[in-house]
């Protein structure tokens, strides 16, 4: 982006985004990174940043997080009563200084202001820490919902083979909870903001409610028509291929743990499953071109989110590049359904390419 900038600005060229594809440069082009300790004694070095993250990612946290000083971090907060917490602060570490990103963290009965070493993580934490204190703001609420969930009872009948009664009332409650508290919301920062936060929470949680156990309906309703069609002894291949696909959709805790604007295709995704299985006996082969396609690209994507996980940090991007592979299933086994936005191997493959820049 700043060569961009100063190229516009010297010479008045447009530069587009794709001129600057890092994976087609020659390896002596690309920046050599040197990972130095506080005495300045090189630690590591090369032109992979991934895999420089993925070394020494782990050991940068805990070093980090043993050099932050107890005047950063506060723990047993149970409402917002700390005045303002900012995006970042710089501290000093001996000669260096560094950037700190404070957040909010869940930690069950209470949440805690911690720093974190990254912007991203920060933002992931800080997430669960509103949330925390939302709830705790919005308890009688809360424990009114706990008691009275829509169609609980039923749901959980129908959930009854991917996780017990008890353990689907706190996933759902989750889940509820961060749709209902944050929603695409700005994450509040000051005292005032939160206030206004609560306020919107408040109001939204009831239709929320209804909202998600809707969906929850809907979603075991069509994974057990696709489990009598597992029943009835399907072709290897295809029975093994669903199965994989099923248990990345449907699991113990998959409430909570996907996000909302992917958990309303639930539904959409498991009805394309159904169409695969009637549809494969009028052509196997090409279920099977297709399958081996999707699989491959599965597993590209897996082996590159182990090494973001191992490197501490995993791009959004890719997350969404997980769901994009499932309206690819949509697109080649149940073209009717439809998927939200066009989709094909070409995208994929160019999607791909700047995840990879």
């Amino acid at each position: 982006a700043s060569l961009t900038a100063f190229i516009k600005k010297k010479t008045g060229q447009d530069i587009a985004s794709d001129d600057w594809r890092s994976t087609e440069l020659p390896p002596h082009l690309r920046m050599y990174i040197r990972v130095v300790d506080e005495a300045g004694h090189e630690l590591a070095g090369g032109r992979d940043l991934a895999e420089l993250k993925q070394k020494l990612g782990q050991a940068a946290q805990m070093t980090f997080a043993q050099e932050t000083t107890a005047e950063h971090e506060q723990t047993g907060l149970t409402q917002w009563n700390f005045g303002t917490l900012p995006e970042k602060i710089a501290f000093n570490r001996g000669q260096q200084q560094l950037t700190g990103y404070p957040a909010l963290v869940d930690e069950g009965e209470s949440a805690a202001i911690r720093l974190f070493d990254t912007a991203d993580a920060a933002q992931t934490a800080h997430r669960g820490g509103v949330r925390r204190l939302l709830w705790l703001a919005l308890k009688e609420q809360m424990k009114q919902l706990e008691k009275n969930i829509p169609n609980f009872n039923q749901i959980a009948l129908q959930a009854r083979n991917v996780m017990n009664a008890d353990k689907l009332r706190a996933d759902l409650l989750a889940c509820i909870a961060d749709r209902a508290f944050i929603s695409d919301d700005m994450l509040p920062r000051t005292d005032k903001e939160f206030a206004k936060q609560r306020d919107r929470a408040k109001t939204r949680l009831p239709a929320v409610a209804q909202g998600a156990t809707k969906l929850a309906a809907e979603i075991f309703t069509e994974w057990h028509a696709i489990q009598a069609k597992l029943g009835g002894k399907l072709p290897y291949p295809l029975s093994t291929d669903i199965k994989q696909q099923l248990d990345h959709l449907v699991y113990d805790g998959l409430f909570a743990a996907t996000p909302w604007e992917h958990l309303q295709h639930l539904p959409r995704y498991l009805k394309a499953i159904l169409q695969r299985i009637d549809k494969y006996p009028a052509n196997p082969d090409r279920d099977a071109r297709h399958a081996t396609g999707l699989k491959e690209w599965w597993q590209k994507f897996e082996a590159r989110l182990e090494q973001q996980r191992k490197a501490g940090a995993v791009d959004s991007k890719l997350l969404e590049f997980r769901w994009m592979l499932e309206e690819m299933r949509v697109s080649l086994f149940a073209q009717g359904l439809r998927t939200p936005y066009p989709i094909s191997w070409k995208r994929l493959d160019k999607v791909w390419s700047e995840l990879m820049a």
